[in-house]
C-alpha cells in the first residue's frame, strides 16, 4: 500500500471560507491542499450569488459589532471587481422613534464614520434610496457572488493542490503528524496543520478526536421574484439593498419592462433540508412588503423566478468559530459563519494564516483583532477549564438562538 501525500498544511473545505484561507496562505508564500467532497468548489451553502455585506449596526453584543466593523473593512479590500458596492439601507425597527442625533452619536461610537453608515430621516431616505422609511444609509454596502469567489481564489497555482471528490471522515495525530482518514478509515493524506473549514461537517469530523461543537443548521430559503412593469408593485422596488427584517437586493429591470427582485431568508434553525418550499416563499414575500414598507401590496403580484435554498451553520452565541484548537495542537477551526459568510470568510482568512504561521501578535493587532475579540472567536469558548482527556471537552449547554423566524 503506498504512503499517503503528506502536506505541511491542509484546509478542508473548499467553501468561500476554505477558499479564502488557502488563497490567503498561498499569498503568503505557503503550500496548500484543499479537499473536499464535491467535485469543485464552493457546492453548498457558498453557492450562494446573492449574498450581502454590511457591518453590523444593531444592538447587539459590542464585541459582535466590533468584530464586524473589522470583518467588513477585510472583506472590502479583499473582493475587489468582485464587490458589487451598491449601498444597503437598514430602516428603523418599527417599535422605535429615529433620533438623527441619537443615532449619529452611536454609529460614531461603534467608529463608522459616514462613509461606511449615516443617518437619515426618511424625507432624505427617500431622495438617496428610493426608500420613504428613517434609518442608516450603508454607502458601501455590498453583494458577492460567493461561487465565482470561490472558483476564483483557487484557480490553478503551482502550490496549490486540490482533492475533489475526497470526504475525510476521521482525524487521527501520531508523532505530532495528523491523518486524515476516508470513510473505510483508509489513510488519504497526512499534514503537519489541518484547517477545518467544512461547515456542519466540522462537528462530525472534531467528534473523532474528542470535541464537541455546539453547531446547529439553520436552513435559509431566497425567493427570486418577477415583478410586471405595470404593476403597483414598481413604484416601491428599491434601488438599493435593503437589510432589516429580511433583506433584499436591488431590483432590476429587465429588457421587457419587467423586474426581477431578490428579496430573503427564512430562518428554519435545525433544519438541513435543501428542497425548496412554498411557505418559504410565503414568507420571503411578507418579509418584502415590510422592506418597502408597502403592506397594501398584493403579494400575489410577486410571481416567483427562482430560489436558493441554503444550510447555514451557527454557533450557540452566534459568532463565527475561529482559531488554534489550542486542545489539539495543529488543529485550526473555521466554522459557524452563520448568514455573515462574505465577512467571516475574509476575517478567518488573517487570523488563521497568522495563526498557522505563528505570526507575532501585533500583526493582527494591526488589523484591529484586541485580545478580548480573538478570545470572543477563539473555539476554547466553549470549552471547560483544564481538561486532562478527550472525552472530558464539553459544549456550551446553553446555547442561545434567536427566538422566532429571522432573517440576517
Amino acid at each position: 500500500m503506498s504512503k499517503p501525500q503528506h502536506h505541511e498544511i491542509v484546509v478542508i473545505g473548499a467553501g468561500i471560507c476554505g477558499a479564502t484561507i488557502a488563497n490567503e496562505l498561498l499569498c503568503r508564500g505557503k503550500s496548500v491542499c484543499i479537499v473536499d467532497a464535491a467535485h469543485s468548489p464552493a457546492t453548498a451553502c457558498s453557492s450562494h450569488a446573492y449574498a450581502i455585506a454590511h457591518p453590523h449596526i444593531g444592538r447587539g453584543s459590542p464585541r459582535l459589532l466590533r468584530l464586524t466593523r473589522i470583518a467588513f473593512l477585510l472583506a472590502e479590500a479583499r473582493w475587489g471587481k468582485l464587490w458589487d458596492q451598491h449601498g444597503i439601507f437598514q430602516p428603523t425597527k418599527k417599535d422605535r422613534v429615529f433620533d438623527w442625533a441619537e443615532m449619529s452619536n452611536y454609529l460614531q461610537s461603534l467608529d463608522l464614520d459616514e462613509s461606511i453608515a449615516k443617518p437619515l430621516d426618511a424625507q432624505e431616505a427617500e431622495k438617496m434610496c428610493g426608500i420613504k422609511q428613517s434609518g442608516v444609509w450603508l454607502p458601501r454596502g455590498a453583494s458577492l457572488n460567493l461561487s465565482d469567489a470561490s472558483h476564483i481564489l483557487l484557480q490553478d497555482h503551482e502550490r496549490l493542490t486540490c482533492l475533489w471528490n475526497t470526504k475525510i471522515s476521521k482525524l487521527e495525530e501520531t508523532n505530532g503528524k495528523w491523518h486524515l482518514l476516508g470513510n473505510s478509515n483508509e489513510a488519504i493524506l497526512s499534514a503537519d496543520k489541518v484547517v477545518v473549514a467544512n461547515a456542519m461537517d466540522s462537528k462530525a469530523l472534531l467528534s473523532t478526536i474528542g470535541i464537541r461543537l455546539p453547531l446547529k443548521p439553520v436552513r435559509g430559503q431566497l425567493s427570486i421574484f418577477s415583478i410586471k412593469k405595470d404593476d403597483p408593485w414598481v413604484e416601491k422596488l428599491p434601488r438599493v439593498g435593503i437589510s432589516g427584517d429580511g433583506y433584499c437586493l436591488p431590483a432590476q429591470l429587465l429588457e421587457d419592462g419587467s423586474y426581477r427582485w431578490s428579496v430573503g431568508s427564512s430562518f428554519d434553525e435545525g433544519e438541513d433540508d435543501l428542497g425548496p418550499r412554498d411557505g418559504s416563499d410565503a414568507f420571503n414575500r411578507e418579509q418584502a412588503q415590510g422592506l418597502v414598507n408597502f403592506f397594501e401590496g398584493d403579494t400575489k403580484s410577486l410571481e416567483k423566478a427562482g430560489d436558493f435554498v441554503g444550510v447555514r451553520c451557527v454557533a450557540g452565541d452566534r459568532l463565527p468559530i475561529i482559531g488554534a484548537l489550542t486542545q489539539r495542537p495543529g488543529i485550526f477551526l473555521a466554522t459557524a459563519l452563520g448568514s455573515r459568510g462574505v465577512l467571516w470568510s475574509a476575517l478567518a482568512a488573517k487570523l488563521i494564516t497568522a495563526q498557522v504561521l505563528d505570526d507575532d501578535f501585533a500583526l493582527l493587532a494591526r488589523f484591529g483583532f484586541a485580545a478580548d475579540l480573538l478570545a470572543a472567536l477563539a473555539p476554547a469558548r466553549f470549552f471547560a477549564g483544564a481538561l486532562a482527556a478527550p472525552a472530558a471537552l464539553a459544549s456550551n449547554s446553553k446555547p442561545i438562538f434567536p427566538s422566532g423566524p429571522k432573517a440576517k
